[in-house]
Protein backbone atom coordinates (compact mmCIF):
# COMPACT_ATOMS: atom_id res chain seq x y z
CA UNK A 1 0.00 0.00 0.00
CA UNK A 2 1.59 3.65 -0.98
CA UNK A 3 1.98 5.61 1.91
CA UNK A 4 0.77 9.02 1.07
CA UNK A 5 3.02 11.88 2.82
CA UNK A 6 1.12 14.58 1.74
CA UNK A 7 -2.32 16.03 1.09
CA UNK A 8 -2.42 19.08 -0.76
CA UNK A 9 -5.90 20.92 -1.57
CA UNK A 10 -5.49 23.16 -5.19
CA UNK A 11 -7.66 24.75 -7.40
CA UNK A 12 -7.63 24.73 -11.01
CA UNK A 13 -9.75 26.38 -13.31
CA UNK A 14 -12.47 26.91 -10.61
CA UNK A 15 -12.59 23.57 -9.12
CA UNK A 16 -11.00 22.55 -5.84
CA UNK A 17 -8.91 19.11 -5.91
CA UNK A 18 -7.78 17.48 -2.89
CA UNK A 19 -4.56 15.46 -4.45
CA UNK A 20 -2.79 12.52 -1.92
CA UNK A 21 0.72 12.75 -3.06
CA UNK A 22 4.06 12.01 -1.99
CA UNK A 23 5.89 14.74 -4.02
CA UNK A 24 6.37 18.19 -2.06
CA UNK A 25 3.68 20.61 -1.20
CA UNK A 26 5.21 22.94 -3.19
CA UNK A 27 5.82 20.78 -6.33
CA UNK A 28 2.17 20.02 -6.27
CA UNK A 29 0.88 23.24 -5.95
CA UNK A 30 3.37 24.36 -9.18
CA UNK A 31 2.01 21.37 -11.18
CA UNK A 32 -1.35 22.75 -10.37
CA UNK A 33 -0.49 26.09 -11.29
CA UNK A 34 1.27 24.83 -14.34
CA UNK A 35 -1.96 22.67 -15.09
CA UNK A 36 -4.50 25.90 -14.24
CA UNK A 37 -2.29 28.71 -16.21
CA UNK A 38 -2.04 26.11 -19.67
CA UNK A 39 -5.94 25.41 -19.17
CA UNK A 40 -7.04 29.14 -18.83
CA UNK A 41 -5.34 30.07 -21.44
CA UNK A 42 -6.66 27.68 -23.23
CA UNK A 43 -9.99 28.88 -22.93
CA UNK A 44 -9.10 32.14 -23.14
CA UNK A 45 -8.39 31.61 -26.59
CA UNK A 46 -11.97 31.35 -27.07
CA UNK A 47 -11.08 28.30 -29.52
CA UNK A 48 -12.79 25.90 -26.84
CA UNK A 49 -15.69 26.75 -24.34
CA UNK A 50 -15.84 23.52 -22.19
CA UNK A 51 -13.75 22.82 -19.25
CA UNK A 52 -13.25 19.35 -19.98
CA UNK A 53 -12.59 19.80 -23.56
CA UNK A 54 -9.40 22.95 -22.98
CA UNK A 55 -8.35 20.18 -20.32
CA UNK A 56 -7.57 17.67 -23.04
CA UNK A 57 -6.10 20.22 -24.89
CA UNK A 58 -4.03 21.14 -21.94
CA UNK A 59 -2.90 17.63 -21.33
CA UNK A 60 -1.62 17.09 -24.55
CA UNK A 61 -0.09 21.13 -24.62
CA UNK A 62 1.81 20.00 -21.29
CA UNK A 63 2.66 16.14 -22.52
CA UNK A 64 4.14 17.96 -25.57
CA UNK A 65 6.69 20.13 -23.14
CA UNK A 66 7.63 16.93 -21.37
CA UNK A 67 8.55 14.83 -24.50
CA UNK A 68 10.49 17.77 -26.29
CA UNK A 69 12.56 17.90 -22.66
CA UNK A 70 13.18 14.35 -22.49
CA UNK A 71 14.61 14.27 -25.98
CA UNK A 72 16.53 17.35 -25.20
CA UNK A 73 17.59 15.86 -22.15
CA UNK A 74 18.63 12.63 -24.09
CA UNK A 75 20.66 14.55 -26.62
CA UNK A 76 22.16 16.37 -24.42
CA UNK A 77 23.22 12.89 -22.01
CA UNK A 78 24.69 11.78 -25.59
CA UNK A 79 26.69 15.08 -26.03
CA UNK A 80 28.04 14.81 -22.78
CA UNK A 81 28.95 10.69 -23.45
CA UNK A 82 30.71 11.70 -26.43
CA UNK A 83 32.82 14.15 -25.21
CA UNK A 84 33.51 11.94 -22.29
CA UNK A 85 34.29 9.32 -24.95
CA UNK A 86 36.76 11.91 -26.53
CA UNK A 87 38.53 12.92 -23.19
CA UNK A 88 39.35 9.84 -21.77
CA UNK A 89 41.87 9.14 -23.76
CA UNK A 90 43.54 12.06 -22.59
CA UNK A 91 43.61 11.31 -18.98
CA UNK A 92 45.82 9.22 -17.44
CA UNK A 93 45.75 5.34 -17.38
CA UNK A 94 44.72 5.41 -13.61
CA UNK A 95 41.98 8.39 -14.11
CA UNK A 96 40.35 6.76 -16.92
CA UNK A 97 38.17 4.12 -15.37
CA UNK A 98 38.30 1.24 -17.90
CA UNK A 99 38.15 -1.76 -16.31
CA UNK A 100 41.30 -3.52 -15.13
CA UNK A 101 43.60 -0.23 -15.10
Amino acid sequence: MTDWRNVVKVRIVGEEYTLRTEASEAHTRAVAEHVDKITRAILDSGAVVETHKAAILAALQITDELFTERAAASALADDIRGLAGELRPLLPPAKRGEDGA
